[in-house]
């Protein structure tokens, strides 16, 4: 049996990942605050199962709890391919990096960061020791290759998940394991963050009117397209370059 493990399913990109994956004859586990409850609806129409699983993935206590409650899941199971698929993510704090309090930091490197190494680093290990392929992705963004001022954190970490991408990649290529781990950089969708990004002051984020108009001219991607394309990378697991940066506008 194919598994996915998906994060952020409530809403935007992770419900529509979610809902391709189950398209895709896969299992899937998904986990966020609140529930979306259509994507059980989506299980029964394609005969799969869907397990949500909540929890604030800002925490590092609640993330150890989750990964206790998928390896129980999982336990048992004879996995064909578990999918770990890290999307779950913050955009705040927005503003200059001398105005950013510590615990707002905390909170964004957990989710951004810690969250997606966890995930992955445990599951790496638990398909080694019990002999089962990953496929792991995580999400990235255009932020982690250039600056963007009032964006600090968002920069620094999309930019660090890009690295551990790259370096657990390399690692699993030296074991000789056949395990993918590779990122995905969505490019600029229709979803809350956008709104969140256009509601912030130009005191905070000098560049806003520069977003307000993606909207204005009808130019943010949906977020239903940019996981199609995603799904049609993954179900072609023999073509997937272990540790690439994949970008969505090279498939639009």
């Amino acid at each position: 049996m194919k598994v996915a493990i998906v994060t952020g399913v409530s809403k935007g990109l992770g419900k529509y990942i979610a809902k391709g994956m189950l398209a895709s004859n896969t299992h899937v586990f998904g986990t966020s605050r609140s529930e979306n409850k259509t994507l059980q609806d989506v299980s029964k129409k394609h005969n799969m199962n869907y397990i949500f699983i909540p929890a604030d993935l800002c925490s590092t206590d609640e993330v150890q709890q989750l990964i206790e409650k998928l390896q129980a899941e999982l336990s048992g199971k004879k996995l064909e391919c578990l999918y770990v698929i890290n999307n779950a993510a913050m955009l705040t704090p927005i503003s200059r990096s001398e105005n950013i309090f510590d615990h707002d930091l905390q909170r964004h490197f957990q989710i951004n960061v810690m969250t997606p190494m966890m995930l992955l680093n445990f599951f790496i290990k638990d398909s080694m020791e019990n002999q089962y392929p990953i496929i792991g992705v995580n999400i990235s963004s255009g932020a982690a290759e250039k600056p963007i001022s009032g964006w600090s954190a968002y920069c620094s970490a999309k930019a660090s998940i890009n690295m551990y991408t790259r370096t657990i990649a390399l690692e699993q290529q030296e074991l000789k394991t056949g395990n993918k781990i590779i990122a995905f950089s969505p490019g600029v969708m229709d979803t809350d963050m956008q709104k969140e990004i256009r509601s912030t002051s130009e005191e905070h984020f000098s560049n806003v009117e520069r977003f307000r108009e993606f909207k204005q001219n009808n130019s943010l991607v949906q977020p239903k397209v940019v996981a199609n394309v995603l799904i049609r990378i993954l179900n072609k697991p023999q073509t997937i370059h272990n540790g690439k940066i994949y970008n969505v506008t090279d498939y639009l």
